[in-house]
């Protein structure tokens, strides 16, 4: 099944999730509820996810003349892409990462850690910057926000229905039906948007070979990252993660937590770098 057919499917079966959550706990008007609920949630994460993102990372926007080479590097990998150009931002942050934010590749931002250009050569660099400016030619960022859009509005859902008494005449919403999806719904809306960041970070590496032209640079890259984020902590919420471009949590997954990773690992994706046909 091609990469974009099964993002599709699992957007389906979260939307599919919020629906049927919203139809067990509160029947038809729960159902309603849902589909308002839902919408609220995409259209701010729509057009407000950027900044919101910036700010969970503490990244600032910064101009060619604070940052001539990133700037540039930028400006030469968005022009290879057929990119307009992005807004180029750094998060302060020790742990060597990058994301991709914003509602499509006209309000792009492209950020990377402070971390990332000391840690980095400039061949690698470069490399993880072909990766984010994939994900925004592939449209990622709107597919992430969708994704988690639902999700947070799956978490809020059962609450709202559970405790406002939204219940139609039919009785459905049963107590224990409703405590029951208060607990369980939101983790499985937590494994599909796993999967949906998972999925979508395979293909962004393939892409972002293309751009280089070749793909040894990124896969070095990667094993780095992934090297340096297990020994620096980044100081980030986890509902941020699954925008970077390796685990900024990794440093703390330990226990339950890192059943639940954001990111495939970095040997698959690796190894799936290395077997593509541009490989030397």
């Amino acid at each position: 099944m091609h990469n974009n057919t099964k993002t599709a499917v699992l957007l389906a079966g979260l939307l599919g999730l919020f629906l049927v959550l919203g139809q067990l706990l509160g029947g038809t008007q729960g159902l309603l509820l849902a589909l308002l609920l839902g919408g609220a949630f995409n259209f701010g994460m729509y057009f407000f996810s950027d900044r919101l993102v910036l700010r969970m990372y503490g990244a600032r926007l910064v101009a060619r003349e604070d940052a001539p080479e990133l700037y540039d590097m930028v400006d030469r990998l968005r022009r290879r892409a057929g990119l307009p150009m992005p807004a180029v931002a750094i998060a302060e942050q020790e742990q060597p990462n990058a994301f991709a934010t914003g509602r499509n590749p006209e309000h792009a931002v492209v950020a990377v850690t402070s971390g990332l250009l000391t840690h980095l050569p400039a061949g690698e660099v470069e490399a993880v910057l072909a990766h984010e400016l994939a994900h925004v030619k592939n449209r990622d960022m709107l597919i992430t926000t969708i994704a988690a859009g639902l999700a947070a509005a799956i978490g809020f859902l059962p609450r709202l229905i559970f405790f406002g008494g939204g219940r139609d005449d039919e009785g459905h919403g049963h107590p224990a039906i409703g405590l029951a999806l208060m607990l369980l719904a939101p983790l499985g809306a937590m494994i599909i948007q796993l999967a949906v960041s998972r999925r979508r970070e395979f293909e962004a590496d393939r892409v972002g070979a293309e751009l280089l032209g070749r793909p040894q640079p990124l896969a070095t890259a990667l094993q780095r990252l992934d090297a340096l984020a297990h020994r620096i902590p980044m100081d980030i919420i986890p509902a941020a993660a699954p925008l970077a471009q390796v685990n900024p949590l990794a440093a703390h997954g330990r226990g339950l937590g890192s059943l639940f990773s954001t990111h495939p690992s970095t040997a698959r994706r690796v190894e799936a770098l290395l077997a593509l046909p541009v490989a030397r």
